[in-house]
């Protein structure tokens, strides 16, 4: 019986875990500019960071789904570390030294910068 019982409280315990962590997180999702798939795996690894469950990008689409704990990291964040590796956002424009470090099948056409 007590093994029973104590069976049921690790079960609890675990789903009570689960829910308040689904809780905690937030998905968003935006354009990120690229051709192949080396571009999404740079793209995906430039956004791995605590507090980043999901960092997924579709290269027809364009799109990337962010899942991520909003205590923790923040969409901003994110779109500038995938910036900084050399891909345009919507929000933030790449790297331009970084972008000239693509291998070639990775270079866009980029968008205009404001400045321009």
């Amino acid at each position: 019986m007590k093994k029973i019982k104590s069976m049921m409280l690790l079960l609890i315990a675990s789903l009570a875990f689960t829910a308040g962590k689904a809780q905690d997180t937030k998905t968003d999702t935006f354009k990120v500019w690229g051709n192949c798939g080396m571009c999404k795996r740079t793209i995906e690894k430039a956004a791995k960071a605590e507090g980043v469950e999901k960092a997924e990008w579709n290269k027809e689409t364009k799109v990337f789904i962010l899942v991520y704990n909003p205590a923790v990291t923040s969409n901003e964040k994110i779109q500038k570390a995938i910036a900084a590796a050399g891909y345009d956002t919507e929000k933030f424009t790449g790297d331009d030294k970084a972008y000239e470090k693509l291998p070639g099948c990775c270079q866009y056409e980029r968008k205009k910068k404001d400045y321009q």
